[in-house]
């Protein structure tokens, strides 16, 4: 599991330019079969619009861009850039385009097709995806505080149940998972085990 950049949610921005108006999307998606689902569902909804152009870029490998009827290279493929520039994965990025009876010209396309890109992934949110590793534990009453300082500094608690001690779910990133496991330790004089209970994916804020 290795760490990948992707977007958190789905969005839907707009823009015109020279009475063209370009209806930008973006879907996090998590494999091909589902990005021409999105895709398609969107051709149908907008089945009089000049254009529905697109790109996709995938963990797989898989990754695909069209200019829908736009001169080539003026569409798919400057959406497909701005993919490759951020950096993401499990992203596909669609833009309808009304035609409003003005030629943009080549590069008009590319800036206008390139914004509209870049205006949808920045309503829909960057989020780092991390390998994590949770860890279930029994956390007596008197080391409360010190396991939960441990626990702050290095992730999240996702569930607690207070009961004759307080039985806890935390998450950490799993590169950080050992050096945990020692401050979890050293701050309850070994009182505490935690003990790994699965691994996955969370999302945290890019550091750029």
């Amino acid at each position: 599991m290795k760490p990948y950049r992707t977007v958190q949610t789905a969005s839907e921005t707009e823009y015109v330019v020279n009475r063209s108006r370009f209806i930008g999307r973006c879907f996090p998606v998590s494999d091909e079969a589902e990005a021409l689902q999105i895709l398609e569902r969107i051709r149908k909804q907008h089945w009089d619009a000049t254009h529905n152009c697109f790109a996709y870029r995938l963990r797989s490998g898989a990754a695909r861009y069209s200019d829908d009827g736009e001169p080539q290279g003026t569409a798919g493929l400057p959406m497909m850039e701005v993919l490759k520039k951020r950096d993401l994965y499990d992203v596909l990025v669609v833009s309808t385009r009304y035609f409003g009876g003005i030629l943009l010209g080549a590069g008009g396309l590319v800036r206008a097709y390139t914004r509209s890109a870049s205006d949808a992934v920045d309503a829909a949110g960057l989020v780092s995806m991390e390998p994590c590793t949770t860890f279930s534990a029994s956390v007596p009453y008197a080391y409360r505080n010190a396991a939960w300082s441990v626990f702050e500094r290095f992730g999240a608690i996702e569930h607690a149940d207070y009961g004759a001690d307080i039985l806890c779910t935390f998450r950490c990133r799993t590169a950080e998972a050992d050096a945990f496991l020692k401050a979890l330790s050293d701050r309850t004089e070994g009182r505490i085990e935690a003990v790994p209970s699965g691994e996955g994916y969370f999302g945290f804020a890019p550091n750029d």
